[in-house]
């Protein structure tokens, strides 16, 4: 093993004075291996960004499918799923998985350096929501690493709907803003179809995973 693995021991003895004698706690010890001939893992901004989107934009798809499929054998209408609210106070179904596309074509598009896709924002009914999904991966598919890659550093200044401006880095803006947001948006939508009955489980959710 000493020859493959450099060992580092860190020992910390804790100790206090009372009664006029020291009372010793157990030894903390924390060993870590590193192995001589490792290589740093590195992870580009486009294996960050657009194959992750693509997987979890698809599995959306599929879900919105289930959703399609669950109101048709149930009688519902699908605008009644369309409308539907975790709470009162957050945004329904619908503007749910227009987020998500939006925070995917952004993180993309603005690294990349490339105009946007433009949307009607206001898809009224699973197909049309559909149709937003498969336009937003369509564009991601269509950058290529070397518009992604080396963007860690870059400048952006990102608009909100409001007017307001914030600067960002390329890896700010996809670490810190879009993927979360992106995240937060699929997950609530994937949470207002669960809650409808509409039968999807992590798998769904998931969808096939990038395995490379």
């Amino acid at each position: 093993m000493p020859s493959l693995f450099y060992v580092m021991l860190s020992l910390a003895t804790f100790s206090r004075k009372g009664c006029g004698c020291a009372n010793v706690l157990p030894t903390v010890a924390s060993i870590s291996y590193i192995s001589k001939d490792s290589i740093p893992m590195t992870v580009s901004m486009y294996q960050a960004s657009a194959p992750i989107f693509v997987q979890f934009l698809t599995s959306l798809s599929t879900v919105l499918d289930k959703a399609a499929a669950h109101a048709e054998a149930k009688k519902i209408d699908p605008a009644v799923l369309l409308n539907t609210r975790l709470y009162p106070d957050m945004f329904p179904l619908a503007r749910q998985v227009r987020e998500a596309t939006n925070h995917a074509a952004s993180a993309c598009g603005h690294v990349a350096g490339v105009d946007l896709p433009t949307f009607t924002n206001a898809e009224a009914s699973i197909s049309e929501l559909k149709e937003r999904v498969a336009k937003t991966i369509d564009f991601i598919k269509s950058l290529t690493p070397a518009q992604i890659d080396g963007t860690e550093d870059k400048e952006i200044t990102f608009k909100f709907p409001s007017g307001a401006e914030r600067k960002f880095t390329g890896q700010a803006l996809l670490l810190n803003f879009c993927l979360p947001n992106f995240y937060f948006h699929h997950t609530t939508a994937y949470d207002i179809l669960r809650n409808c009955g509409v039968e999807v489980g992590k798998r769904d959710f998931m969808g096939t995973p990038v395995t490379r």
